[in-house]
């Protein structure tokens, strides 16, 4: 084993503290005491801040923590979440938490919700954290950048933490794009989503459609038929290709009904002389090939129909 490797293992033998440079508040200073050093009995390393002053990375209980109102993410993947607590219950929480101060105690996440999760069912009792003097919205803001780097949060919930930005903090779809990454076309084609019902939005969330799938949805007039064409998609596990084929097909205007060949003008010669001869309305088709026909005569009523009859058969 080669020195470098040698020395990883030493310091991942002692625990956090070991990974992370020391604080002015870590280092010691010569024939300082022992207890400059906080250890908890989890064999993390946490620093011990002297008389008034705020530590900015220590231990801290785990039910002292608190999900952040500003985190966009709302679904957790349950069996995700049981793989890293067991990775906890081995290996304890290698990276930190990062919270900030709460007004009525404690302190809000703003990065590893899944951490602070997993540990709860790992039954943690202590929880490295690094304290953060942040805004709402700057806590908000690198909530969403963590989540959207790590491609944790779904295509609804992406849309509705860029739609809070730009309800919440007046942020433009410029601003909102320069902030997490990605181009204006990226966040306006992801804000499109909300336009969908909320029922196809829950699909979207649960997986059971994708977000271009959802694009495609889009094109269609109604409501209703979006969660018609869904369903269907779900249903059926229908690619986005032929997601967007279906569509096209029921955007098409249905073709027109072929009407009668226009007659011509012999036909329309005789329909007129039997209908002034008559005295009811007459209509002429001819059979294709022209080799013949139907004659059509109309009549208001009983008394007209027997009218109709004396003059044709001369009674």
């Amino acid at each position: 084993m080669s020195a470098v490797s040698k020395e990883k293992r030493k310091a991942l033998g002692r625990g956090l503290g070991a990974l992370l440079p020391p604080t002015a508040a870590a280092r010691p200073a010569a024939g300082a005491a022992p207890s400059a050093v906080a250890r908890t009995g989890t064999g993390n390393v946490g620093v011990a801040a002297a008389p008034g002053e705020k530590r900015s990375y220590f231990i801290a209980q785990v039910e002292d923590i608190y999900p952040s109102p500003e985190q966009p993410r709302r679904l957790f993947d349950e069996a995700l979440l049981e793989e890293l607590a067991q990775s906890i219950r081995e290996h304890g929480v290698i990276q930190p938490l990062i919270v900030r101060e709460r007004s009525e105690g404690g302190y809000y996440l703003i990065a590893g919700e899944r951490r602070w999760r997993a540990s709860q069912r790992a039954a943690l009792l202590e929880i490295p954290i690094v304290v953060q003097n942040v805004s709402s919205q700057e806590s908000f803001e690198r909530a969403i950048v963590e989540n959207v780097q790590r491609a944790d949060l779904n295509a609804i919930e992406e849309a509705m933490a860029f739609q809070r930005l730009a309800d919440e903090f007046g942020l433009t779809q410029e601003q909102i794009a320069a902030k997490v990454g990605k181009e204006r076309s990226t966040v306006t084609n992801s804000l499109r989503l909300l336009k969908l019902p909320a029922s196809v939005r829950s699909m979207v969330e649960e997986g059971r459609i994708g977000m271009g799938h959802a694009r495609a949805l889009l094109a269609l007039p109604s409501a209703e038929e979006i969660e018609v064409c869904a369903r269907a998609v779900a249903s059926d596990s229908l690619s986005v290709r032929a997601t967007e084929a279906l569509i096209r097909k029921r955007l098409r205007p249905p073709a027109p009904k072929a009407g009668p060949a226009p007659k011509n003008a012999s036909v329309r010669d005789v329909e007129n002389r039997l209908t002034k001869s008559l005295g009811a309305s007459v209509s002429l088709s001819e059979h294709k090939g022209g080799k013949g026909g139907r004659i059509e005569i109309k009549y208001a009523d009983l008394d007209d129909l027997d009218r109709l009859l004396d003059r044709l058969l001369h009674r």
